[in-house]
């Protein structure tokens, strides 16, 4: 197939590069001429593990092209890929600028029969918002609309691509739902075709699901702090329910990244204009948004009646999450200026994400490696798992420290054996040690 992907940020360059590994002919279009010359020199502007190796070999056999052009893109293309940003705006919407600026853009060079299908994570009634501009801008119908929402998460996103779980195809004709068929037929998952309404709304309904269980684990986590229990031994016994099941019961400083946050936001406005208040949904919001600030207050009770000015605090983990360099709503966004609000020291690292993370966090001070962000540490404070962190050697860790305190947030160790190494360690639905 040929195909045309507008778009090149996370899901569109993912999306493009695996597509083509699969034997099709694809040619990215970006705007931004700078990103796509970067692009034509090797130059990757996304951190995923695989991603550079395979653009490039696919590059090289001649089946992956970019272009700043939508009309060269387009071109021979029997399906457009709509895979641009679509943000949430001050009140929690979803800003659908770059979708409404593609499909102009699509119309303006419509001259045959097009499947046009959105990957980008759009409110519900999208599809014919860009159904009618390209009709519009077009003079004509030739083309049908249909919605294949991702599913990948960063960090493992080749992988989710070529073993991907399902496929969701929302369509409005049989000729879309071949070449879409088409498309899918190399990854031999389980395909399930629907309208594109219910495409759209499945996307959010299954983040926010996720969402939910993320924050449901971190509200027991806290209980479990409060009366002594074990959070992990509970989300254990509760995941071999299959009614439940074990992804997503992992308690901690909640979610971030460039989905949750977003799409929770906008399924509660999409519900509002719908004249629907959610209920659910908000609450997981608050959850996760109080969870991170709780660790404000661990670090607070470790250091008693001496308070937080004056103490210097390594934090472990920029990134939302380990393997990627994402800053998108991750907790050092909101934890590392509000400690420096404090008065605290603040040293920062982080194998991948430091570059991005000085572009969101201002006068952020970070060090070259994990030994010297740690150097004479008064605490040190746990926001990513990469497992650079899982293997510190904590023994040697705590002679470079000042005072041996660590505020976990992603319960990467065994209580007992930092308090018999005679830590202060605190973590995330686990009785603290000391």
């Amino acid at each position: 197939m040929k195909i045309c992907v507008i778009g090149t940020g996370y899901v569109g360059l993912v999306s493009g590069v695996c597509y083509s590994d699969k034997g099709n002919q694809v040619t990215c279009v970006d705007i931004d001429e700078v990103k796509v010359n970067h692009l034509k020199k090797g130059i990757v502007p996304i951190y995923e593990p695989g991603l550079k190796e395979l653009m490039l070999k696919n590059v090289k056999e001649g089946r992956l092209h970019f272009t700043s052009q939508i009309r060269e893109g387009m071109e021979g293309a029997e399906l457009i890929i709509i895979a641009v940003g679509t943000p949430a705006k001050e009140n929690g919407e979803a800003d659908l600028r770059y979708i409404k600026a593609a499909a102009r853009s699509i119309g303006e060079n419509l001259t045959d029969y097009k499947v046009i299908v959105t990957k980008s994570t759009v409110p519900v009634g999208t599809g014919q918002i860009i159904k009618k501009m390209v009709s519009d801008t077009a003079g004509h119908s030739n083309f049908d609309i249909a919605s294949n929402p991702e599913f990948l998460r960063e960090g493992s996103a080749i992988q989710d691509t070529f073993q991907m779980e399902r496929a969701i195809l929302g369509i409005e004709s049989d000729r879309a739902e071949k070449v879409l068929q088409k498309l899918h037929e190399p990854f031999q998952t389980k395909i399930v075709v629907t309208d594109v309404e219910t495409a759209e709304m499945t996307k959010y309904a299954a983040n926010a699901f996720l969402a939910t269980k993320i924050s449901f684990i971190n509200e027991v986590a806290n209980l479990c702090e409060a009366t002594g229990a074990n959070v992990e031994k509970v989300a254990e016994g509760m995941g071999y329910d299959q009614r439940i099941g074990k992804a997503f019961l992992q308690a901690g400083i909640g979610y971030g990244g460039s989905c949750f946050p977003k799409d929770t936001q906008a399924l509660v406005k999409m519900g509002e204009k719908a004249g629907y208040r959610l209920k659910i949904v908000p609450a997981v919001e608050e959850v996760n948004k109080e969870q991170r600030l709780r660790f404000i207050e661990k670090l607070r009770y470790a250091f008693g009646n001496e308070g937080l000015k004056g103490k210097k605090v390594a934090v472990l983990g920029l990134a939302f999450k380990p393997n990627t360099d994402d800053m998108r709503a991750a907790p050092a966004v909101d934890l590392v200026p509000r400690l420096e609000q404090e008065g605290v020291d603040v040293v920062c690292y982080d194998p991948v994400a430091t570059e991005k993370a000085k572009e969101v966090i201002k006068n952020l001070q970070a060090a070259a490696t994990l030994d010297q962000a740690v150097k004479d540490a008064d605490a040190i404070l746990i926001l990513t798992d990469w497992q650079e962190f899982k293997e510190m050697n904590v023994k040697l860790l705590k002679l470079e420290m000042k005072r041996p305190i660590i505020i976990d947030g992603r319960n990467l160790f065994d209580p007992i054996k930092l308090g018999k190494l005679g830590y202060y360690y605190a973590s995330v639905g686990r009785p603290i040690v000391q």
